[in-house]
């Protein structure tokens, strides 16, 4: 297929957009995202798909979105760094711009870019993506194509319960509608909680543990080990669960490669149940920065052209 898909990657401070033709992703368009308004934000995000598209017609558009979205619909259920909240996304920007739309998770959307090699040939038809940031995200693939659940908020593995302290399970009966909950992965294994650790030894961000720790500091390279055990936990859980092909870290706290990676490994092999997971990698994700636009593209590409067709190559 060599039709021209775009990729849209919405994040709480920037806006990624590109064109994929052929296998091959454009230079993506990069601009702060405006949060004043959804008003705004959606004519944003039509602004550059209109010049990304260029005059020459494209055949779908794929956005990535950190919240949770009802697939059925389009529309954006839940959302906290982006002023989306309600929106019915895919049916604004069908109308606004006469192209099929599809909008996932960002986290989703990623994990399908990272399930398929630069050409488009699908490499691991069953992964699990953690992603690894301020929070802690999760996307799904199965037999090649995202795995939702039946409400679109599949594959939200920042908020499986890894250290739960069993007094909580005595607590008055009733919701408690704060989170990350404690002992939730996002709580233990995040960004947020590297910055915590961080604090805790004289370091000002998580992202100052990370430098430090690449370029040598050993209380930093135990803080990194610190949060990649935890983080094995959930990977020890996802590999049970699912007995991937591969496991692929990704988010910002992932560029702190092998000092997060091998920790995370270690502990994951400690909590997986013999005989499971012998054929699973675990590694850290290769599409980088690039992976929500590549993989919302990706998406538009599956939907559109290959519909519920098994796919092994998206060109």
């Amino acid at each position: 297929m060599d039709q021209r898909l775009i990729g849209v990657d919405v994040g709480g401070t920037k806006v990624s957009i590109a064109l994929l033709q052929g296998g091959v992703l454009s230079e993506p368009r990069i601009e702060p995202t405006d949060l004043s308004s959804a008003d705004a934000l959606i004519d944003q995000l039509v602004e550059g798909v209109e010049a990304a598209r260029g005059s020459e017609p494209a055949a779908a558009i794929g956005v990535g979105l950190p919240s949770v979205i009802d697939w059925d619909t389009g529309t954006v259920r839940s959302s906290v760094n982006i002023p989306l909240q309600d929106v019915p996304l895919r049916t604004v920007l069908r109308e606004r711009l006469g192209l099929p739309v599809y909008v996932d998770n960002d986290a989703s959307v990623a994990a399908l870019a990272e399930a398929h090699a630069e050409d488009g040939t699908l490499e691991a038809a069953n992964l699990i993506m953690f992603t690894v940031g301020t929070g802690v995200g999760g996307g799904v693939v199965i037999d090649g194509r995202v795995y939702r659940g039946v409400t679109g908020a599949g594959g939200e593995f920042g908020h499986m319960v890894v250290a739960a302290d069993p007094s909580q399970l005595d607590a008055p009966a009733g919701r408690d509608e704060r989170f990350p909950r404690p002992g939730s992965l996002e709580s233990l294994a995040s960004g947020t909680a590297l910055d915590a650790l961080g604090r805790e030894q004289g370091f000002e961000t998580g992202v100052a543990v990370v430098k430090a720790a690449k370029a040598g500091d050993e209380q930093a390279i135990a803080l990194i080990a610190v949060l990649g055990r935890r983080l094995g936990l959930g990977i020890a859980n996802a590999i049970n669960m699912f007995d991937p092909e591969v496991v692929a870290i990704g988010g910002g706290v992932s560029t702190a490669g092998d000092l997060l990676l091998e920790p995370a490994r270690e502990a994951a092999g400690r909590f997986v149940l013999p005989g499971v997971g012998t054929r699973t990698t675990v590694r850290i994700a290769r599409s980088g920065p690039r992976a929500g636009v590549r993989g919302a593209a990706l998406l538009a590409a599956q939907e559109v052209l290959l519909g519920d067709r098994p796919t092994t190559t998206i060109r």
